[in-house]
């Protein structure tokens, strides 16, 4: 399957049905009056969050949406039949834009969400509603105002707990599939991944965490060198960053150009991604090499408070420890945030 996460498309919500003209025309009813009925209103497009979606595949290859148009008032009083509303289903994690003014229209983050982003037109009255003590046989009635039309964009985010960054041959994919049921590709080669991967994390009895590997990380990314430039965004939502270093490729005279590097672009993109809190990872110290480096980098990164851990991917060295440590940093950054909200009144 590919993953699609940007796609612009356009909707048009039903126009409202037409009211009607019409007199009673009955036997033995010397004074029929009027019984033109209303118009029908316009369906609405809607947008519903789907927890069975993974892409915006679907949308890619459809770019009009139309909802059903109302029916037109009839005679005796029949109303118009309201027109039928177009749902389209996305991915949870689906942030909708006005695609000309940029305006955020929602941003579906639960599954079930759902979001009228066309309004249907209104039914137009027939001539039955008209009538008034000085007027008893009007012969005025509205036209169906029409649906709005509108052109989104539509972006996926996706909702994941922990981000796991680094440069490429970092080790990320091996992570991921080490500690979640997640099975990306996973080979010796720059760019082997080209969507971003999500797994779950089990800790304990009913304990879980979401972990999402960000691919494609590397020095100007920002500016739309590598892969990162498309994929950055997905951190967004994350409360926690795993910075992987490969610990083997560490150079003792400048040991932290690798950290700094993706950092930068964190910052460059979006300032509040470089604020997120980080666990330092040192990966493959099944390697003699990057074992050697592991006391350089503890005493590196604690003047920074910045918890580190060392593991081995491949041989799943360390892996609970910092299963564990991710669960504790996770709690805190969750909780920060929800002390954030309280104070704002959220």
């Amino acid at each position: 399957m590919k993953f699609i996460d940007e796609v612009r498309i356009e909707v048009e919500a039903g126009d409202g049905g037409r009211g009607c003209m019409s007199f009673r025309r009955e036997k033995f009813v010397p004074r029929g009056g009027p019984d033109g009925g209303d118009g029908g209103d316009g369906g609405d497009v809607v947008v519903v969050a789907d927890a069975q979606l993974a892409t915006l595949l679907d949308l890619r290859y459809q770019r009009l949406y139309r909802a059903g148009r109302g029916e037109h008032g009839r005679g005796k009083d029949q109303h118009g039949k309201r027109g039928e509303d177009r749902i389209i289903a996305v991915p949870v994690g689906t942030i909708i834009r006005d695609a000309h003014s940029g305006e955020l229209l929602a941003d579906l983050s639960m599954s079930g969400e759902r979001v009228v982003v066309a309004q249907g037109g209104k039914g137009g009255r027939g001539n039955a509603r008209f009538v008034s003590s000085t007027n008893r046989s009007p012969r005025k009635v509205q036209p169906g105002l029409p649906g709005e039309e509108r052109e989104l964009d539509v972006e996926l985010r996706l909702l994941a707990d922990v981000g796991i960054i680094g440069l490429p041959n970092a080790g990320k994919s091996t992570l991921i599939a080490a500690i979640s049921a997640a099975r990306p590709k996973i080979a010796d080669y720059p760019f082997t991944t080209l969507v971003p991967n999500l797994g779950v994390v089990s800790y304990g009895e009913g304990k879980s965490f979401v972990v999402a590997d960000i691919p494609g990380l590397i020095e100007g990314a920002h500016r739309g060198e590598g892969l990162g430039h498309k994929f950055l965004k997905h951190v967004s939502r994350t409360s926690l960053l795993i910075h992987l270093l490969d610990a083997s490729l560490i150079r003792e005279e400048d040991a932290l150009a690798d950290w700094r590097a993706i950092n930068q672009e964190l910052e460059l993109f979006d300032p509040a991604l470089a604020a997120k809190p980080q666990i330092v990872v040192a990966n493959k110290i099944d390697l003699p090499e990057a074992r050697e480096k592991i006391g350089l980098l503890a005493g590196l990164f604690a003047p920074m408070s910045l918890p580190i851990c060392a593991i081995s991917a491949a041989t799943h060295e360390g892996l609970r420890e910092l299963t564990m440590l991710i669960a504790t940093e996770l709690g805190k950054a969750k909780g920060g945030r929800d002390d954030e909200r309280v104070a704002a009144g959220i």
